[in-house]
């Protein structure tokens, strides 16, 4: 599918980041029927082309992901003939997203004042590690940073061990989905008063709106959440517990009436009766190892599948922990397609995550898989801008495009 049918359809974004948290942001709106324009320095591009697994040298896997939806251009934006360029695409656009160090938009006279002045419109998303304000915002900002200074990094891990980090990179992703967020709702505003803005979406930031009522604990009784492993405080049972044929199976029975349910199954109702020290949710967070090491003894007297058929049918929430073979191959995720293949003319058929959420009327779609450097140039710079061919053979001479 190469047309849009998507509820942004109509809009257009340029993309002029790097990496994750800016063009994870232009893939989620290209998923929902923008025309992204991926602004690209010329001969090196985004390095999101190489991270990551590659098939063959240069041809990384992630690219395709990150970068699909998605028309490329090369544009210098270090020299004034690129900042001009740029300054033309945006009188054509509806929304520019960056995540360059702070000040780097000025420092090459592309500030958000001259922007406007050719689109009062524009909505300009800025991503950044401290965000666009702040002693900190001048410096520079990883997700990995901001996950830290957010809070995630330190509750995350076993208590007996440094903290760990999640395996991908959920600073970044934090910090484009909230762009995302702020774009469409400043776009909101847009169509009602005909004024754009500025969204600053900051990484630590991003990450600190997920951290639940930590600070909030901590001001009230000086309560610090810390490290603690599979499980959360006081939750339970919420655990992964061993099966007989070896495996591993997540439960998650902490409410009251779930956990009825599953000392039904148990054949222990008991456990759940009233007077029982697991009765309530404060009873079984007081008492949550023991009642994980009965619920174990009882989960290894079954095979995983045995297991999972009573758990459903009982009503008790239980699954498998997924690898990406099991997703393949899952009925549920072939069912909702929540996997699809995309023709890319590099690598064939690729299987990728579908587009989230599902929209009854106007779906999101992947139209095209990450593109080849500037593939696009004499589609945006000569139908766009109505660039002649000789202009543009300049323009690449002089190292512009």
């Amino acid at each position: 599918m190469t047309t849009s049918t998507g509820p942004l359809q109509g809009v257009r974004v340029l993309e002029a980041g790097q990496l994750l948290a800016g063009p994870f942001a232009g893939q989620l709106m290209g998923d929902m029927g923008a025309d992204v324009i991926k602004v690209e320095p010329p001969g090196v591009g985004d390095p999101m082309r190489q991270w990551g697994r590659e098939k063959a040298e240069g041809s990384s896997l992630w690219w395709p992901v990150v970068g699909r939806n998605k028309r490329s251009v090369t544009l210098n934006l270090r020299e004034p003939a690129g900042q001009d360029l740029l300054l033309e695409l945006v009188r054509h656009a509806d929304v520019f997203v960056e995540n360059f160090r702070p000040g780097t938009l000025e420092k090459w006279n592309l500030g958000y004042d001259r922007l406007r002045e050719v689109n009062p419109g524009l909505v300009l998303v800025r991503v950044s590690g401290y965000g666009q304000t702040g002693p900190y915002s001048s410096r520079a900002g990883y997700g990995s940073i901001g996950e830290a200074m957010g809070g995630l990094r330190y509750i995350t891990g076993d208590p007996d061990r440094q903290p760990s980090r999640t395996g991908i990179s959920i600073g970044d992703a934090l910090a484009a989905m909230h762009a995302t967020i702020g774009a469409l709702a400043a776009l909101r505003h847009r169509d009602v008063t005909g004024e754009g803005q500025i969204v600053d979406s900051a990484i630590y930031e991003s990450v600190l709106a997920m951290m639940e009522s930590m600070v909030t604990e901590w001001d009230v009784q000086g309560y610090q959440r810390e490290r603690t492993g599979a499980t959360l405080p006081n939750v339970a049972p919420s655990n992964v517990y061993p099966t007989s044929d070896g495996q591993l199976i997540l439960i998650a029975a902490n409410q009251d009436s779930v956990f009825k349910r599953l000392a039904v199954l148990m054949d222990d109702p008991e456990l759940a009766a009233e007077g029982s020290r697991y009765a309530d949710h404060s009873g079984r967070g007081q008492h949550q190892q023991e009642l994980d090491d009965l619920i174990g003894v009882w989960t290894a007297k079954h095979d995983a599948d045995e297991l999972l058929a009573l758990l459903h049918e009982g009503g008790v929430p239980a699954g498998r922990i997924y690898k990406a073979a099991d997703m393949l191959s899952d009925p549920h995720f072939i069912a909702r397609e929540a996997i699809v293949r995309v023709a890319d003319p590099k690598f064939g058929d690729l299987a990728m995550q579908n587009v989230v959420p599902k929209l009854s009327a106007t779906p999101g779609s992947i139209r095209w898989t990450g593109p080849e450097l500037g593939q696009h140039n004499d589609e945006v710079y000569g139908e766009l801008l109505g660039l002649s061919a000789d202009a543009r053979a300049r323009l690449a001479s002089a190292g512009v495009l």
